[in-house]
C-alpha cells in the first residue's frame, strides 16, 4: 500500500471517528462504545506508524539509489580506499588513510571519511529530521569555538507626541544582551557483521542510512526537550536563553485537554509578522486529541491532507508531528509549540567525521563505525513562538 493510500485510509478513519462521536452529543458512551472508539484510534495510530515507516524506507532506498548512480571520480585512490575499507576493512586501504590523515591514531583502522561520504551523510541527517529542514542552519564554525549574537532584552519607549518646539526625551530602556552557541559533541557507534557487509551491495549507503537515522532521532529529541547544557536547547523547555515562560499560553485549556479556544489564544499571542510562516509542533497523542475538536459551528478544526508530502493543518497552519515532543496530559505541562521555526538556529562546529575500526572487533568478525558531530541549537527570537500548555 502506498503512502498516499495509507493517508487516505487514515483520513477515512478520522471521518469515521468524528461521525461516531457526533452520535453522543447528549448521551454518555457505554463501555462497548468506548471500546469501539479505542479500536478505531488504534487502527489510526497503526496507519500512522506504517506511513512513517514507509517514508523512512523510501528515504533509505533513495539514498541507496543515489549511491548506485553516483560515479566515483576516475583514478581517485582515496575514495576507492575509503569504500573498500568501509565494506571489507581492506588493510591496504587502511594504510593509505593512515598515511594521509593528520593525527596519529592509536588503534588500527582509524579513518577519516572522504568528503563525498560525509556530505551524503549530512544530507541524509537533514532529510531524517524535520527541524533541520525548517530551522535556520548556519554554516559550520571555522576557527572559533562559539558563535555569539546580540539579542534585544528591552525595547525603546521614548516616543511621545508634543508641540512643535518640544524637545524629545532620550531613551533609557533599550538594551541588548548576547546569546552564545557552543559546540555540543554528539557521537554514535554501530557494529556491523563483516559477512553482511561483504555480501551486501552498496555497504556505504547502508551504513550511512543507519547512522543518519540514529543521529536524527537524538538530535530531534534535543530540539524538542533538550536542556541546552550538553545538548541543544529545545522548543518545549522554558528558558530565558530560548523561549521564556512569558510565551506560555494555558488560558482556554483544561488541566487534561487542549481546547479550541486555548489553541486560538496560543496562535494569536504571536505577532502577525511571525504568523506568516508559523507552524505547529506536537506529538501524535496531542494531534489525536486536537483532531476531535470543533468550532462554534460544529465543524472540525483539523484539516487533514490528502496529498502525499503535504502537511495536515490546524487553524490554517501546517502541523509537524514529532515523536519526541511532550505527550503527558497533566495540568501545567506543555503539549504544543506554535511559531516560525526559522527563528530556531542550528550551528554546527564539526560538520561530521567518521572513524572505522577494522581490528578492534576482529574476534567477533565485526566492523566498528564511530561518528561524531559537534552542534548546538536554540530559539533566538522568543516572540516568534508560543507554547500551548494545559491549565495549572
Amino acid at each position: 500500500m502506498t503512502v498516499l493510500e495509507l493517508k487516505q485510509k487514515q483520513s477515512a478513519i478520522t471521518v469515521k471517528i468524528q461521525n461516531f462521536l457526533d452520535t453522543f452529543k447528549d448521551t454518555t458512551m457505554s463501555a462497548d462504545d468506548l471500546a469501539t472508539i479505542a479500536t478505531m484510534e488504534k487502527e489510526f495510530d497503526n496507519l500512522g506508524e506504517q506511513i512513517k515507516a514507509s517514508e523512512r524506507q523510501t528515504a533509505r532506498e533513495r539514498g541507496i539509489g543515489e549511491a548506485q548512480n553516483r560515479e566515483q571520480p576516475k583514478g581517485n585512490p582515496i575514495s576507492d580506499a575509503f569504500s573498500r575499507a568501509l565494506v571489507m576493512g581492506d588493510a591496504e586501504s587502511i594504510r593509505v588513510y593512515n598515511a594521509l590523515q593528520q593525527s596519529s591514531p592509536t588503534q588500527a583502522g582509524y579513518l577519516v571519511a572522504d568528503e563525498k561520504f560525509v556530505s551524503d551523510l549530512i544530507k541524509d541527517l537533514a532529510d531524517a529530521t524535520f527541524m533541520r529542514q525548517k530551522a535556520k542552519v548556519l554554516p559550520p564554525l571555522r576557527g572559533a569555538i562559539s558563535l555569539g549574537f546580540p539579542t534585544r532584552t528591552a525595547a525603546m519607549s521614548s516616543f511621545a507626541w508634543g508641540t512643535e518646539t518640544q524637545a524629545p526625551s532620550a531613551d533609557a530602556t533599550l538594551a541588548y544582551g548576547k546569546r552564545e552557541f557552543k559546540a555540543k559533541p554528539g557521537t554514535s557507534e554501530i557494529l556491523v557483521s563483516k559477512t553482511l557487509l561483504r555480501n551486501a551491495e552498496n555497504g556505504d549507503a547502508i551504513i550511512r542510512a543507519e547512522i543518519a537515522e540514529e543521529m536524527a532521532k537524538n538530535e530531534e529529541t534535543a530540539y524538542m526537550t533538550g536542556d541546552g547544557v550538553l545538548c541543544p536547547l529545545g522548543l518545549f523547555v522554558a528558558s530565558n536563553d530560548g523561549i521564556p515562560v512569558g510565551r506560555d499560553v494555558s488560558t482556554g485549556n483544561t488541566t487534561t485537554e487542549l481546547k479550541f479556544d486555548g489553541l486560538i489564544n496560543c496562535k494569536m499571542s504571536v505577532k502577525q509578522q511571525y504568523r506568516r510562516a508559523a507552524e505547529w509542533v506536537m506529538h501524535r497523542d496531542a494531534i489525536k486529541q486536537v483532531m476531535k475538536l470543533k468550532d462554534s459551528n460544529g465543524m472540525y478544526i483539523w484539516q487533514p491532507s490528502l496529498v502525499a508530502g503535504q502537511p495536515d493543518r490546524l487553524i490554517g497552519d501546517p502541523v509537524n508531528e514529532s515523536e519526541y515532543a511532550p505527550n503527558t496530559f497533566t495540568n501545567g505541562l506543555y503539549l504544543a509549540v506554535y511559531g516560525d521555526l526559522k527563528n530556531y538556529w542550528i550551528v554546527d562546529s564539526l560538520a561530521m567525521e567518521i572513524q572505522v575500526l577494522a581490528e578492534l572487533y576482529a574476534r567477533t568478525h565485526q566492523m566498528d563505525y564511530i561518528t561524531r558531530i559537534e552542534t548546538d541549537g536554540a530559539p533566538v527570537v522568543a516572540n516568534a513562538f508560543a507554547r500551548a500548555k494545559l491549565a495549572p
